[in-house]
């Protein structure tokens, strides 16, 4: 009984509270089972994080990145005590409010860019993601801002008509213009710029653009039960079609920008011209590492 006391009490000196300032940014209460040499490790990188914090405001991500590893080294033991009841620490049922903050820096440090970020998605080049740059029934043109992948407001229309369907671009593809393809798809409601849905092709609609290619994909919501249905283009209400090519021709005219749209394409021709600017951008990638 005797050693077995002894033994209690070696434990008990064993384990060491940790200091203020770890504890506060733990955010944890109790004790947690250290040896001294991992107590004082502790203690010298917690003050080494004041002292860059006292110094100067420069070395604030510096020591943040100090205080992760305080973080990670404390929550090495598998188990965290408290004065009421064992809880380990692997299954918080809540993140401490400090480490969501810091995880929510560390999201930010790089922001996603719906162009190159966003997958294509694993139908493609039938079903693919596509981001709606300017909702349905809009006459504010939209566009994707390359540099910082946010969407921007290019222009109000010059022309009294709106988009007749929600149009946007496809994620990891590219064109010879180099832009991302674009897609105008049909379904029931509008989208918010921004959003993402999945659409499937039916067909493309070529277009020469002041002179230059600018084929559009026609597609449909994926996930829209009343169009989802739709395989092919012909299968469209021709009044349908003639409402897209009509858009298309006059948008540009009180801009003194020449349109010329011809015949719509079939499903297959769609499919086509996806995988090609799939492979496009592929290319500019491998390029681009190279580089």
């Amino acid at each position: 009984m005797a050693k077995a006391e002894d033994s209690g009490n070696n434990n008990n000196n064993n384990r060491v509270k940790l200091p203020p300032s770890l504890h506060y940014f733990l955010s944890l209460e109790g004790t947690v089972s250290l040896s001294r040499v991992d107590y004082i490790s502790g203690v010298i990188l917690t003050l080494f994080d004041f002292v860059l914090l006292l110094n100067s405001s420069i070395c604030c991500s510096f020591s943040l990145h100090q205080v992760r590893r305080s973080i990670q080294f404390a929550t090495m033991t598998p188990t965290i005590e408290t004065p009421n009841k064992p809880v380990n620490s692997y299954h918080h049922s809540h993140a401490p409010l400090n480490e969501r903050i810091l995880s929510s820096m560390r999201r930010r440090s790089a922001a996603s860019h719906p162009w190159h970020d966003l997958e294509i998605g694993p139908g493609a080049p039938t079903i693919f993601n596509c981001v709606i740059e300017i909702s349905k029934g809009s006459k504010v043109k939209y566009e994707l801002d390359k540099k910082t992948g946010l969407i921007k407001v290019d222009r109000v229309l010059y022309s009294s008509v709106v988009y007749p369907h929600n149009y946007g671009f496809v994620p990891r593809t590219l064109c010879e213009d180099n832009d991302p393809l674009d897609v105008l798809v049909i379904m029931q409601e509008p989208i918010l710029p921004g959003c993402f849905l999945r659409a499937k092709a039916i067909g493309v609609m070529p277009m020469i653009d002041q002179g230059e290619k600018d084929d559009k994909i026609i597609a449909v919501c994926a996930d829209d039960p009343e169009y989802r249905h739709y395989n092919d283009i012909k299968e469209l209400p021709p009044h349908r079609l003639a409402e897209i090519r009509r858009f298309f021709e006059d948008y540009k005219k009180n801009e003194n920008k020449e349109v010329a749209v011809n015949d719509f394409l079939p499903a297959a021709e769609a499919i086509e011209v996806v995988k090609h600017s799939m492979d496009l951008y592929a290319d500019y990638i491998v390029e681009s590492l190279r580089r």
